[in-house]
């Protein structure tokens, strides 16, 4: 059976065709997506839970042997938590992320791992456990899907940005897809397809569209913005080979994780102590700062608990003139709590789209601790982001030669209204924008594109 799978930077969801259209596959109780989290009592629980489920011998023992060390780790770690299965020590989505929140000191948590596929510079061995990481939370996904479907599924769409980085693109891309393919393969995906993600969006709008038009789709998701122009209609949704159809393509590393990062960064780290003066007269540093919100980089969270940060903070724990509000920082980093400070910077993202001012409940860091911000200071301080979309979608344009007849909208952080004020400034009031199921336009456009692949 085929299915269409949306391996999101914030939410994974998987559709299917049901009697012709695409349908959500529920797969915690009735709700459809669960948020692209893990978290394992130990690192090891990973990789035997995928040595479970490599079928090929052969395969089976190159892989057993290349993560020896690992699998010894694990066999430790069921007899220290007291189970027997792996299974039992492996948390998805917000059981993942209570877990955390109950204990983030212990256990190791990832959000977003979408974000690191496509970094520059990650050595064979890091590949190889990001390949571990995906294919642990596909089976997640997978396995429950099954479960619903009463059917074994072997074939798969997957969406993927236009870009995983800006940097680099497409050493990036390849090095992301092929991570994604080495996922999906060792949890039983027999045949795998990809598609660009604003394009499987489009595919759902277009199911819908009464006669041709000339389409922007705007897809900004947890980690990346992709916008596509794409000719769509009753004339070219039949059609397998839709090449000349797509008149551009633009895509960047920028998505609503950037959006809840910034945020911490301006909002809640002055809270910690990053623009407090030092005796000396001298700035505060603000790397430290920088570096712990930005939990979607690896180089960023390496440098922020490496021994180093920890010398320079007691320095500056010593020179502050503000020593209480640092000692926060401090509390956070020995708890391991940044995550969470930036889980809550992305509520109040969420907030200060319908609200004119917010506060941060940060209770877990201290008793009372609660910074306050207003919406026209979240606009100001993402207004470099903005400016970076308007440029995707301008490009886009220039690439197409002409505006579109429509706008079409998707994406979790295409809901805020920043957007839809962006595109009216760039393309015009008289161009109608037409809103998408934010969350699963993409899923569902991969469901139809996998009907027309493999059905």
């Amino acid at each position: 059976m085929y299915v269409g799978f949306d391996y999101g930077t914030s939410n994974c969801a998987m559709s299917y065709l049901n009697q012709g259209k695409a349908a959500l596959i529920p797969l915690y109780g009735d709700d459809a997506f669960v948020p692209s989290t893990l978290y394992a009592l130990e690192r090891g629980f990973i990789a035997e839970l995928i040595a479970q489920q490599l079928q090929d011998p052969v395969e089976r023992q190159a892989y057993t042997q290349a993560r020896s060390g690992t699998l010894a780790q694990s066999r430790a770690g069921k007899l220290e938590h007291d189970i027997t299965q792996v299974s039992d020590g492996l948390f998805y989505g917000t059981e993942a992320i209570a877990h955390y929140i109950a204990d983030p000191a212990e256990g190791y948590f990832i959000k977003s791992p979408k974000s690191f596929l496509g970094a520059s510079g990650l050595r064979p061995q890091m590949v190889g456990f990001f390949e571990d990481l995906v294919a642990a939370m596909m089976f997640n996904v997978k396995q429950r899907a099954e479960y619903f479907l009463q059917r074994e599924v072997t074939q798969v769409v997957i969406g993927r940005p236009v870009n995983f980085q800006g940097i680099n693109a497409q050493e990036s891309n390849q090095q992301a897809q092929a991570i994604l393919t080495a996922a999906a393969k060792r949890i039983g995906f027999r045949e795998i397809e990809f598609l660009f993600e604003p394009l499987a969006a489009g595919f759902d709008f277009e199911t819908r569209l009464q006669e041709n038009k000339k389409v922007l789709v705007v897809d900004v998701g947890g980690g990346t913005t992709d916008c596509s122009i794409v000719l769509m209609g009753p004339s070219h949704r039949d059609q397998l080979q839709r090449e000349q159809d797509f008149l551009a393509h633009t895509g960047e590393r920028i998505g609503g994780n950037d959006f809840d990062i910034l945020l911490a960064q301006k909002a809640l780290m002055p809270a910690f102590g990053m623009l407090s003066p030092l005796k000396t007269n001298l700035p505060m540093p603000l790397m430290p700062f920088v570096n712990a919100m930005a939990i979607n980089d690896i180089g960023a969270q390496t440098d922020f608990y490496d021994a180093t940060t920890g010398f320079l903070l007691e320095k500056l724990q010593r020179e502050t003139t503000e020593p209480e509000l640092l000692k926060r920082f401090i509390h956070m980093r020995d708890n391991k709590q940044n995550f969470e400070v930036v889980r809550e910077a992305e509520l109040g993202k969420i907030a200060l789209s319908s609200r004119e001012h917010y506060r941060f409940p940060l209770d877990f860091i201290e008793r009372d601790l609660a910074p306050e911000t207003s919406a026209d200071n979240y606009a100001q301080t993402v207004t470099v982001l903005l400016q970076k979309i308007a440029s995707l979608i301008s490009e886009a344009t220039q690439q197409a030669g002409s505006k579109p007849d429509v706008v079409y909208i998707t994406g979790g952080s295409a809901k805020s209204p920043l957007i839809r004020k962006l595109v009216h400034e760039l393309l015009g009031d008289d161009i109608a924008i037409i809103d998408g199921d934010h969350f699963g336009s993409v899923a569902a456009g991969l469901g139809v594109w996998a009907g027309r692949v493999f059905g």
